[in-house]
């Protein structure tokens, strides 16, 4: 079972800029599951699972993101994890 789950909601320039194929990957380098989607309101929300320094560190590159994005706010809800990923899936 992992030990943290974050909510998270990036605002600024980060769609169309490779952000959600990136959080994945990042998310797979630390061995972190959940998931990223796009919003109507052009930003991106993503939960991730797994140890907490892991998840803090799929936070911290959410913080700047993939080269060409922005990020202008960063929202984090930490949560009790559930444990129901087995992977991390773009929506």
């Amino acid at each position: 079972m992992p030990e943290a789950r974050a909510a998270v909601r990036i605002i600024g320039r980060v769609q169309g800029v490779w952000f959600r194929q990136s959080t994945k990957q990042t998310a797979k380098n630390f061995g972190v599951t959940g998931w990223v989607r796009n919003n109507p309101d052009r930003s991106v929300e993503a939960v991730f699972e797994g140890e907490r320094n892991d998840v803090q560190s799929v936070i911290d590159w959410c913080k700047h993101g993939p080269e060409m994005a922005r990020v202008d706010d960063l929202q984090i809800d930490w949560q009790h994890a559930t444990g129901e990923f087995c992977d991390f899936q773009v929506r």
